[in-house]
This record gives structure tokens, sequence and C-alpha cells, in this order.
């Protein structure tokens, strides 16, 4: 069988953070009139007009006096002198940028769910969400600034599953509230089960398992591959064979008749010759686990592993080494800054929960450290900041976590892209998401100051196209 190793092509994550540019100037925005008074839930379909004293298009790149002409939920225009379409609801602000993203929330998920212990690879997190929680719920997390997140079932499963990202606004459909079905596949590594911390012989175990996990699915995408390449390799020497016996079909007949005649001689069985080319390849047993571990091996998607102690950090890491396509992003990380050097060489992302002192973590979390975001960015580490996967409203408490991060060393700026465009990076959807630019999808906040400011207020919140918070909310 020919080797593929030379067809595998190594690639790593990462993630970069800009420095704030140099605000730029714009020339007065032209006024327009008529436009009703905005309502919160207005449809997606509606057009908006966002008027800013300063636009942050990503960290790096702010616009000054400009408006946001959004239709059908996209951003379709950005600029100082838009024409307003008839009938446009028109909102106004000081600042507006991109909402924030929590890739580490439980909200919206079922309870039950949530804790499931018996999730697998294929399992999916969309199958278990509530679609009927309290709108004043997600508004009151939209109010917040977090437009959206990803959840997760199975968090008391050595396997979680695939995590789906969720937009904040009121609805309850999928179509409305699903962004992304396929949003990493989850793992956990030393955390509690049933309430208590897990013992080492589990933590060995799950380690292990990570590591053994990426390797099936790696093997499955080679056997596919290998499959697919044998298949041609086949059908090419079938059809080989089939011109070589078109083009002797006379020599070939005169001499099968002569086999023919030479078998009843000697009173035998005539037997057709076979070919190894005759024999197709055989295709891989379908198997859905597999199926969504090859795409983590293979990097289609990364792969999010909530891991804290340094132990199995260090182990983790070690296990998964050698697959060069991997996305590993560590939740948690509780004492990564035992591992950071290598977190930071490998552009391994962190997603921080800042846990107040005095808090009480969940088990196996270890010991809370405010400054751990700030000490890694510091190593070069890439940091996102997330609520912990705790379910009802934690995501609510996500910008004053992020506030307590940049009190503890946490230059604002990275805490900024941490909630914004580096999240929408690591979990695939800075398409359509993360930043304020043409033709994405229309998540975002009209503030009345500066990002993550403790005396800034969210005036407006759009998820989608959609006006969820408004200032009378």
């Amino acid at each position: 069988m020919r080797t593929l190793a030379n067809w595998i092509a190594a690639g790593l994550i990462g993630t970069l953070t800009a420095p704030w540019g140099a605000a730029s100037g714009a020339a007065p925005l032209r006024p327009s009139a008529g436009a009703p008074p905005p309502d919160s839930d207005s449809p997606a379909g509606d057009a908006l007009v966002i008027r800013a004293d300063r636009v942050i298009v990503r960290p790096g790149e702010i616009l000054e006096g400009v408006a946001i002409l959004v239709e059908e939920g996209r951003i379709v225009a950005i600029g100082p002198d838009l024409d307003v379409p008839e009938g446009a609801r028109e909102l106004a602000g000081e600042v507006v940028c991109a909402g924030f993203i929590d890739p580490w929330s439980g909200w919206g998920v079922e309870a039950g769910s949530r804790g499931d212990t018996r999730t697998s690879a294929s399992t999916r997190t969309t199958d278990t969400l509530d679609l009927f929680e309290d709108d004043r719920l997600r508004r009151d997390i939209a109010r917040a600034g977090v437009t959206c997140l990803r959840v997760q079932a199975g968090g008391n499963s050595a396997v979680g599953g695939l995590g789906a990202l969720l937009r904040v606004g009121p609805g309850h459909d999928r179509a409305s509230i699903v962004l992304l079905d396929d949003c990493g596949l989850a793992m956990h590594v030393g955390v509690g089960r049933g309430g208590r911390p897990a013992n080492l012989f589990e933590r060995i175990d799950q380690v292990d398992k990570v590591a053994r996990s990426v390797g099936e699915g790696w093997d499955y995408r080679l056997s596919q591959t290998e499959y697919r390449y044998e298949l041609e390799e086949w059908k090419k020497a079938i059809a080989e064979k089939e011109a070589e016996l078109e083009k002797d079909f006379k020599k070939a007949k005169k001499e099968r008749d002569k086999d023919i005649e030479e078998a009843k001689e000697k009173d035998k069985e005539f037997k057709e010759k076979k070919y190894k080319e005759d024999k197709k390849p055989r295709r891989p047993k379908y198997d859905a686990d597999k199926e969504v571990l090859a795409r983590i091996a293979d990097g289609e998607i990364p792969l999010i592993v909530e891991a804290h102690r340094a132990a199995e950090l260090r182990e983790l890491l070690a296990g998964t080494a050698k697959y060069s396509r991997l996305r590993l992003i560590i939740a948690g990380g509780t004492q990564a800054m035992t591992v950071a050097e290598e977190l930071a060489e490998r552009r391994i992302p962190v997603i921080v929960r800042t846990e107040p002192v005095g808090g009480s973590p969940p088990p196996g979390w270890g010991d809370a450290d405010l400054a751990l975001a700030g000490r890694l960015a510091g190593e070069g580490v890439p940091v996102l900041l997330g609520s912990g996967g705790a379910g009802g409203l934690a995501s609510r408490d996500l910008p004053l976590l992020a506030q307590l991060a940049i009190g503890h060393g946490l230059d604002r700026e990275k805490a900024f892209a941490a909630l914004t465009v580096d999240a929408a990076r690591a979990l695939d959807v800075a398409d359509r998401i993360g930043s304020v630019e043409r033709g994405k999808d229309a998540d975002l906040l009209v503030l009345d100051g500066e990002p993550l400011a403790t005396t800034t207020k969210v005036r407006y919140a759009i998820s989608g196209g959609r006006v969820v918070v408004t200032p009378e909310d």
C-alpha cells in the first residue's frame, strides 16, 4: 500500500491581536428625517441606520463620524454619507463595535443535557437546546453586550460532542438562533464527575482518551484517503485491462478456448484467470463518532478540551504534539502558566474564566487567579475569555469578568479582541461576526462610552440584524 504521509500538510491555528490604531477622520454624516424610532425585537429584515461618533471596526482600525446601513440582517454599507432607505429605523450612540462572543457558555441547553455523561463525539448540542427560554433572560445577556455564545451538552462527559454557536436575540426556532451547529468538539480532562473531583486514575485515563481519540480520527481519515486512492488505482487498472483485452480480443479468446479444451481432456474444472486488479477495494466501515474525530484530527473544526492541572496540561500537550493539523483550544487552564511557552509556540488559545477571589470554582479547577489571563497574554499565549460553561445567566457576567482580568494585568485592547475578533477566528465564524465590516452579520453594540469601561452602558444591542435591546428596556 502506498504511503500517504507526504500528502498531509501540517497546519496550526493562531490568533494575532493588533494594537489599537489612530482614528481616521471622516466627513459629517448627511442627516435624514422621518425615520420611526427603533423598537426592541425589530425583525431582521428591517433596514437600520446606525450613526456613531466612532466605529471600532476591529482592534487597530477606528472610523469617526460614519453610519452603518443594515439590511436583511447584514451590514451592507459603512460610510459618512449614506443614502438612507425610506422607513429605515435609526439608532445613534457614541461608539459602535462588534457584539461580544462567549466561547464557553452553558445558556440555552436543557439542564439535564448540559450535565449528561452519556454523550459521544457525534452528539449534537443543537438537539438539546431549550428553544423556549424566557426572552427576558435573553435580553439580560444581550444587555451586557453578549450577542453570541458557544454552548455545549455533556459537561460531565469525557466527550461532550459537537458544540453550537447561538445568537442571543429573541426567537424560538433553530433558524433564528443557531449560527453554527458544529462549533468544535468538546472533551474534558480531570474535571469532577457527579459533583466530586476526578481521582488520579480517572484523570490519567481522560488525558489518554483525548490523545487516543485524535489518533483514532487520524487513522479513520487516513483509511478514507487511502480508500479513495486505491479505488482510483483500481479503476485505472480495470480500464487498462479492458483496453488490453479489447485490443487482443481474438488472441485472448483463442487462448481461453484452448484452456477450456485442455481442462476437458484432463477432466478438470475450468477456472477463469484471476487478476489482482479485479478485487475492488473495500470502503471503510462508517462510524459516526470517528467521522467527527477525523474532522478534528484534520483541523476542520477545533478540539476544545477543558483541563486545569499542570500535570494534565503537560500530558495533553505531549499526547497531541504529533498531530500538526489539530487545532487545540484549552478551556480553563487554571495552571496553564506552567506550559505557557509551549502554548505560545503552538499558538494554542486558552479560554480563561476569571474566577473572583472568594468564589467557589467547580471541583478540579484549582485556585482562582485573577491575573491568569494577563500573565498568559504576556507570554504570547492567545487568550479568550468565557463565562465558564455554567448554566443560567453566567454569560451576563462576561464583561465583568473581562474587567476583572483587565484590572489584574490583561491589556484592555487584548481583552476586547478576546471577546470579538479573536473568539470569532477561533470558532470559525470570523467571516460572519467579530468585526464591523460590510457583508458581515449585524451583531453590533451601540455604546455610550468605550468598550469594557466600567461606566459604559449598552444603548442598543443588535443580534443578526434584530434590535434586541434599547435604552427603554
